[in-house]
């Protein structure tokens, strides 16, 4: 018997070959026939979980483009938690180093504060793995699997001897897609979104309005490694900026109704510059916030070619639990682009789902300048993270900006405006010393104000919370630094407001 979710399944998906319903009919019957054959004559029994939710339902979703997907039970569930903007966890903000994992934060009323854990414990075993041997990606790997179910720890307390064992169970706990909102000068504004979630649109704009709303002189918009989600959050976010009634997006699909998405009427958008940061992870509902923010003039965007999805995605929940994310249209800016870069670059077919503008190379936004199209956006002004020299990346490969600063911390009161003072460099270069990381005079000399600052970060890291650390590392930020430049001076291409 054929399970009911595959019956579901191919009712909510037509066949690229079924035109009719004695079409359908066949194919069903087709795979009924080599299903019968297999359990009956395989070397293995068939194990019909495997056969669908990995093999059959997932090959038929391939031809169609590469972001339609099946998802199981487990991973259906996961899509719903994420809906909900909960995961599962623990509650430590850590350093993961070669080896080993340091906290640097304990979030009240979770499972690690009710555990005992507090900053600086080093955590060195997971669910009996030693980490001590294992690289950083392993340790990410493990540390993500652990998440899902209760763990048992291998904990050792600042000055402890010995290891202590501890056993966590994970919680659901909020995950705020506003991650970071802070002053970055007097007046200018830095906002960083890790997603749009059901309330992202609102709590920008209660970001904004606590850092000084409409009196500010600028915002600097961080989407860099935002990975999308919700539409109408991004309709609401582009809305805070944008006047009432222009465009910010259309969908277009082929059994989808064409449908223009404008800024309320009532709207009251704010009127400060602004500036936005993008990187080939930014996607989806941030390159509609990106695309709209760029063709109506309003924004300078800043950064690298973001990542080109641009696909409306339906999901219908199917039997047994599971679910199905089905491609349905293709959104397009108010200038015309498509935001989904070509499938044929990844072996599918165009024109499934829409006709698509990509042959096109070159639209305008209101001001009559030229923006490329071809998928994703590509940003006003070309800005990268330099590179590390050999010497900061050995130093943030070893791990020695954390462990100086747990040691510092311990000897040290720390309060909000503590500086780096000058003997704490000549300290770090001794303790360098001691774990044979000896650089050159000239290597030394060149990167004195990059360690201040990251020594810093970590002890404002450990000191007063992760927040304030990340204030730390975004003045530090070249292409924040550029930014906020672009939002005190604002590029003539964007003209008068």
């Amino acid at each position: 018997m054929i399970r009911p979710v595959l019956f579901a399944l191919l009712l909510a998906v037509p066949l690229a070959a079924a035109d009719s319903d004695a079409e359908q009919s066949n194919a069903m019957k087709r795979l009924a026939e080599v299903l019968a054959i297999a359990q009956e004559n395989a070397t293995d029994p068939v194990n019909l979980d495997q056969a669908f939710y990995g093999g059959a339902i997932p090959g038929l979703l391939r031809h169609l483009d590469p972001h339609s997907s099946f998802f199981d039970p487990d991973q259906f569930e996961q899509l719903n938690q994420m809906e909900r903007s909960t995961s599962k966890g623990f509650g430590t903000v850590v350093s993961i180093l070669p080896g080993r994992v340091m906290v640097l934060q304990t979030l009240p009323d979770t499972p690690a504060a009710r555990a005992g854990i507090m900053p600086g414990d080093e955590i060195r075993g997971v669910n009996n793995y030693s980490l001590d041997r294992l690289e950083p990606e392993q340790i990410i790997q493990l540390l993500t699997a652990s998440r899902q179910k209760p763990v048992e720890l291998a904990v050792r307390h600042p000055g402890a001897l010995r290891l202590v064992d501890l056993r966590l169970v994970p919680q659901e706990m909020q995950t705020p897609s506003v991650e970071r909102a802070f002053e970055l000068r007097p007046g200018v504004a830095y906002i960083r979104v890790t997603a749009f979630e059901g309330s992202t649109g609102r709590d920008i704009h209660a970001a904004i309005e606590k850092l000084g709303g409409e009196k500010l002189k600028g915002l600097v918009l961080d989407l860099r490694n935002n990975p999308g989600g919700h539409v109408t959050s991004a309709l609401e976010t582009a809305s805070l900026f944008l006047k009432p009634g222009q465009v910010i997006l259309s969908a277009k699909g082929r059994n989808v109704p064409e449908t223009t998405e404008r800024v309320p009427a009532e709207s009251v958008p704010y009127t400060f510059p602004v500036s936005v940061l993008v990187n080939g992870k930014t996607a989806s509902a941030a390159e509609i916030v990106t695309a709209a923010l760029q063709d109506h003039d309003r924004a300078t965007i800043l950064g690298e070619p973001t990542f080109g999805k641009g696909l409306v995605q339906s999901v219908y929940p199917l039997a047994e639990k599971t679910g199905l994310a089905l491609t349905t249209a293709l959104y397009y800016t108010a200038s015309g682009r498509s935001i989904q870069k070509p499938f044929r670059e990844e072996g599918f077919a165009l024109g499934a789902t829409a006709a698509h503008p990509n042959e096109q190379t070159e639209f305008k936004t209101d001001n009559g300048r030229p923006i490329p199209g071809g998928g994703g956006i590509v940003p006003d002004i070309a800005a990268s993270l330099p590179e590390f020299s050999r010497f900061e990346a050995a130093l943030e490969a070893s791990g020695s900006f954390t462990s100086f600063a747990l040691e510092y911390v311990k000897d040290h009161k720390v309060s909000d405006g503590w500086e780096v003072p000058p003997e704490m460099l000549s300290e770090f270069q001794v303790w360098l010393g001691e774990r044979r990381i000896q650089p050159a005079l000239s290597e030394w000399l060149a990167e004195r104000d990059f360690m201040a600052s990251r020594l810093k970060e970590e002890v404002y890291t450990i000191a007063l919370g992760v927040d304030k650390g990340d204030e730390v590392q975004a003045e530090r930020d070249p292409e924040v630094k550029q930014a906020v430049e672009c939002v005190v001076n604002p590029p003539a291409f964007l003209g008068k407001r």
